[in-house]
């Protein structure tokens, strides 16, 4: 009995590419199967560090922010008015843009007060949020602001806290 190795070898051949590509089709499979597993249940609210969320309202504005959030809980005497504000931070209308975008913490110096387009490294949210690498108390001092306007901010830095 002969054996024809010449047909064997062309039939292993043509099955080494699908049987390649099916080891890269099971290699991937995997890979995101272990990526879903190693998300799930760890889902964030879009305010809560790392939570991501869909995109910022588009509605967030500076001008939201200075009305809804800044004075009339941030803007009050021995806080962050005019006179006396905290950090030198004053938050009043006409400054808080200027006080805060791009300008470092003085508590967290390797943090700006706002990073546009990046919450979880302005130092301001952490503070609204209570994040735990914060200095001192949670903001504002003696209050408490809703999900609603801390998200507000967040949207606003997490589209680059332009000044409109």
């Amino acid at each position: 009995m002969v054996h024809r190795r010449i047909g064997s070898d062309a039939v292993r051949s043509r099955l080494r590419p699908s049987a390649v590509a099916a080891r890269v089709v099971l290699a991937c499979v995997l890979a995101l199967g272990a990526w879903s597993a190693s998300s799930c249940g760890q889902r964030k609210l879009p305010f809560e560090p790392g939570g991501g969320g869909p995109p910022p309202d588009p509605n967030a504005t500076f001008t939201r922010v200075q009305n809804e959030v800044f004075t009339g809980n941030c803007v009050i005497a021995g806080c962050h008015a005019t006179l006396g504000a905290r950090e030198g931070m004053s938050l009043a209308a006409g400054q808080a843009y200027g006080n805060i975008v791009r300008v470092p913490s003085v508590e967290r110096p390797d943090l700006f007060r706002i990073n546009p387009s990046n919450p979880d490294l302005s130092y301001m949210v952490k503070k609204l949020r209570g994040d735990a690498d914060i200095t001192g108390l949670r903001m504002p001092d003696g209050g408490s602001l809703t999900p609603a306007q801390i998200q507000l901010v967040i949207d606003w830095v997490r589209r680059g806290a332009p000044h409109d």
